[in-house]
């Protein structure tokens, strides 16, 4: 992320906050909650007053999101932000088709209007629908709850002892030879409560967070300009995450780079990140051609994110999400051979909701589907899709796979990417050793900018570190990298995956998908991974 992308990003995730319904509150309001007994009774309300207006189905989302942003620049605290957005959802099927509805209003009148609303919306739309949803079973599960299992409550840390740590970093990223830092702290609350007709009522308190700065160094000499952002990865985690633990701390391949698994070293990274940046200013330019690579965890996640979630949720293969999203190569003719190769055979990617630490880990969908993994890439061939409730039966699945969600209870729920990772290597394999048989090569270290097609298929990335591989050791760092290829050809060449031991997850706080749009937070995870044969160019820009 260069450092306007980085401002940009501040800027919009702070509007986001103060969209309609949205609030900003005092810090002490954070820890307030409504009692379950009360969330229940307005759940029925609503689930009797659709039933009673023809509904077959309803589902009630009660939701209150709270935020709290913490931005600064240098030395400074720019700006500390706690809101909350507080209300209720009604989805119902009526004459075979959807309805849905939304209100701030938690009165039993104003929640009692809107389930009417939404059977009225669903009857509507039962005159266009060709033919009616279905909904594979679920069984209900009665009164239960999941929360995100945090050993410390960002609730109940002062504001104080968090914006000195964000100063703390950006002091050591302009002693490591930054002469610009940016930092921020975004910390997620969800208190969720899910009820239907088919007998649920489940409470989930869901904890996200994520560290992200910008170092940018500058050569005042030329006005040359170079930046590093951090190597953390956004979290389903409690403050402890920032609670820097020394037995999680790992060497990337070469020692070029101090990573953590479980825990993060903010400092540390930032320190890293100013050296790194000055470091840029004098790398080399890479010369085009044929390389093999070495792409570390924090870097693949994002290309796992593009060409192998995205293409495989079905609603895109399916064309729904077309006009705004794209479609998919992955099409179901290539699903239903059961023997196309989208990887090597040592490749496996699966779905997965249920990961500790993860964007994506919860004990239930949106849909009251209990979470799961499933496998979508099996030894190399594509077996399987992302399909929610009334998705299952078009793939012949006799259950959701649960993986459906709204990012705020006035959105209506519908597929969303689950946690797509690859798996860890088989056989024993640390980076270093897989470092040691690369003649000509690239090591690639967090991620960057990208492109790639609407059917997710052609596709060029980017990323933060890029080092030279000759002769099976790591050499200078380079610049202007980017890498060029298709899904297909890029995941047969692979060829080692480090094992469990390198494994470990990124992830993104914004996943856009739908109309109205509607953001997501997902994680993938590797282990760090070889690619051999892939096209490499040179992104420089030259004037004259």
């Amino acid at each position: 992320m260069e450092r306007r992308t980085f401002l940009n990003f501040s800027s919009l995730a702070l509007a986001s906050t103060l969209a309609p319904f949205t609030r900003a509150i005092a810090a002490d309001e954070l820890l307030s909650s409504m009692p379950t007994a009360a969330k229940k009774a307005l759940a029925d309300v609503a689930l009797n007053a659709a039933t009673k207006a023809g509904a077959s189905y309803a589902d009630v989302r009660i939701g209150r999101y709270l935020n709290q942003f913490i931005t600064t620049r240098d030395l400074n605290v720019e700006n500390v932000a706690n809101t909350e957005s507080a209300g209720i959802g009604v989805r119902v099927i009526a004459g075979g088709a959807y309805g849905f509805a939304a209100t701030s209003d938690m009165s039993s009148d104003g929640i009692a209007n809107a389930a009417r609303q939404a059977v009225a919306i669903a009857k509507a739309n039962a005159k266009l629908q060709s033919e009616p949803v279905r909904l594979a079973p679920v069984k209900g599960v009665g009164e239960v709850s999941w929360a995100t299992p945090i050993k410390k409550d960002w609730r109940t840390v002062p504001i104080k002892e968090k914006a000195e740590l964000l100063i703390a970093a950006n002091k050591a990223g302009m002693e490591g030879g930054a002469a610009f830092m940016n930092s921020m702290l975004f910390q997620v609350n969800q208190q969720k409560y899910f009820a239907s007709t088919d007998g649920s009522y489940i409470e989930q308190d869901v904890h996200r967070m994520w560290a992200p700065f910008q170092a940018t160094a500058v050569d005042k000499a030329t006005g040359k300009f170079r930046s590093r952002s951090g190597l953390g990865a956004p979290v389903g985690m409690g403050y402890e995450y920032l609670d820097v633990r020394p037995e999680h701390k790992i060497k990337a391949a070469g020692g070029v780079a101090t990573l953590y698994t479980g825990s993060y070293d903010l400092i540390e990274d930032a320190r890293a990140a100013g050296r790194d940046a000055k470091a840029k200013l004098t790398a080399k330019s890479v010369t085009p051609g044929k390389y093999d690579l070495m792409l570390s965890p924090e870097h693949l996640w994002l290309t796992i994110h593009e060409n192998v979630g995205h293409p495989t949720e079905l609603d895109r293969v399916l064309g729904f999400e077309a006009n705004y999203a794209g479609t998919s190569f992955a099409s179901l003719d290539k699903w239903e051979t059961k023997k196309f190769k989208y990887g090597n055979p040592m490749v496996n990617l699966y779905a997965d909701k249920t990961t500790p630490g993860s964007l994506g880990c919860v004990g239930f969908d949106d849909e009251g589907v209990k979470t799961k993994k499933w496998d979508i890439i099996k030894d190399g061939i594509l077996v399987n899709y992302q399909a929610t409730r009334d998705q299952a039966h078009i793939i012949g699945e006799k259950e959701s796979h649960g993986c459906s969600y709204a990012d705020s209870w006035n959105s209506v729920q519908f597929q969303r990417m689950p946690n797509v990772s690859l798996a860890a290597g088989k056989k024993k394999l640390t980076p270093d050793e897989m470092l040691k048989d690369i003649k000509k090569g690239i090591y690639i270290v967090g991620d960057g900018s990208f492109s790639i097609d609407q059917q997710r298929y052609n596709f060029q990335f980017g990323g933060q570190l890029f080092y030279e591989i000759k002769d099976g050791k790591i050499g200078p760092m380079l610049e202007d990298v980017a890498y060029q290829a298709n899904t297909q050809e890029f995941w047969n060449a692979c060829t080692a995956i480090c094992d469990e031991r390198d494994w470990r997850m990124g992830g993104s706080f914004f996943d856009g998908k739908g109309q109205p749009p509607q953001i997501s937070i997902v994680s993938h995870g590797s282990s760090t991974t070889r690619f051999n044969g892939i096209n490499v160019i040179n992104t420089a820009r030259k004037i004259g």
